[in-house]
């Protein structure tokens, strides 16, 4: 038998901006991202329903708009948004949690929804084994 040592891996840091939306609409930022809006406090979301770009902007907490950036955990290297109101009203398709590049344009951090993003898996829950 040939018999190979599996190395747990971590899936690679991207000096890159990415947004995933989680399976229940949550958004969540990385590290690239958040410094590119500026490390905000709150964004604004926008929807470009024609090109199916989603872009977010950097607002004051106060703007009625805004929506709360939150840091998951102590690490601060994911922040989150509250994104499931705007995901169901542009009928954004939930349920799989994809991950999106994006670039910084006119102030404005942009992601091109058209294209179908990477799938994101997470590690808290282990698929079942056909021998549990």
């Amino acid at each position: 038998m040939a018999f190979e040592t599996f190395k747990r891996q971590r899936a690679p840091v991207t000096g890159d901006p990415s947004l995933t939306i989680q399976k229940r609409g949550t958004l969540s930022l990385n590290v690239p991202a958040h410094s590119a809006l500026e490390s905000p406090e709150a964004v604004e979301l926008l929807y470009d329903r024609e090109a199916h770009l989603m872009a977010l902007r950097k607002v004051d907490p106060g703007t009625d708009s805004a929506y709360v950036v939150r840091p998951l955990g102590k690490g601060n290297s994911t922040w989150l948004i509250s994104g499931k109101a705007f995901t169901t009203y542009y009928g954004i398709e939930i349920g799989v949690a994809r991950r999106w590049t994006g670039y910084v344009e006119d102030g404005l951090l942009i992601f091109d929804l058209s294209t179908p993003g990477t799938e994101v898996t997470g590690n808290r829950k282990p698929e079942r084994s056909l021998f549990n």
